[in-house]
């Protein structure tokens, strides 16, 4: 596998519940992270809680700092900010490696469902808005309270990675891995993003019926 020992990874949308969760593990992984927002204020002090929790080299600053001091990039942005903050960043994502664990989801009284994207997908609008990058699509499955519950040693699931480009897939594989309990596995081209966006619906209602953080298993992988 990659070594992603070495690598800054950047948070966009770091003060968020998944953001910040995927940050404490990778810091505490060993892995210099920083901390992205629009507010570089609100970065710092996600940055500090971080460290207080256990983490390793974690950094607060506003989004376009993230971007540019970054080697890889999520995209932890609420889906009404995906494209404009997005599009904002165009020039300090270029070349880079950009994983977006965006789920459009929408809300009423019969629960979670997936909204329409006009590019098919959160991560498809991301490739169409960064055409200089190489887009992936990661994590949207990943349980953001055990993320950030560091009494808990081992993440028990699977996160599949999609995209176009074998180098950039394996080392996002790679950057699950790292999480104790955690398995990247391919999981096709970016295209079928869609579909892995629209399950998170299912799994939070999984999680509401059963009072449960659930997550995905591969079998027989």
């Amino acid at each position: 596998m990659v070594d992603v020992r070495n690598l800054t990874v950047g948070v966009l949308g770091g003060t968020g519940a998944q953001g910040k969760g995927l940050a404490i593990r990778w810091a505490q992984a060993g892995l210099n992270v920083l901390i992205g927002s629009r507010s570089a204020e609100r970065a710092e002090q996600a940055a500090e809680e971080i460290a207080e929790a256990g983490g390793g080299s974690v950094r607060g600053c506003d989004n376009s700092e993230c971007a540019a001091g970054a080697d890889v990039v999520l995209a932890a942005l609420p889906w009404e900010a995906h494209a404009d903050t997005l599009s904002e960043l165009r020039s300090e994502l270029a070349e880079k490696i950009v994983i977006d664990c965006v789920n459009p989801l929408g809300f009423d009284k019969k629960g979670p469902y997936a909204l329409e994207v006009e590019e098919g997908s959160a991560a498809q609008q991301a490739e169409a808005l960064l055409p200089d990058s190489r887009v992936t699509a990661a994590f949207h499955h990943v349980s953001a309270v055990k993320l950030a519950d560091t009494s808990v040693r081992h993440v028990d699931l699977d996160v599949l990675v999609l995209g176009d480009d074998r180098e950039a897939t394996d080392l996002v594989r790679a950057l699950a891995d790292v999480i104790p309990g955690v398995r990247g596995i391919y999981g096709g081209r970016l295209r079928n993003a869609h579909q892995v966006e629209a399950l998170t619906a299912n799994v939070i209602a999984i999680n509401r019926r059963y009072k449960a953080h659930a997550g995905l298993r591969v079998t027989d992988v």
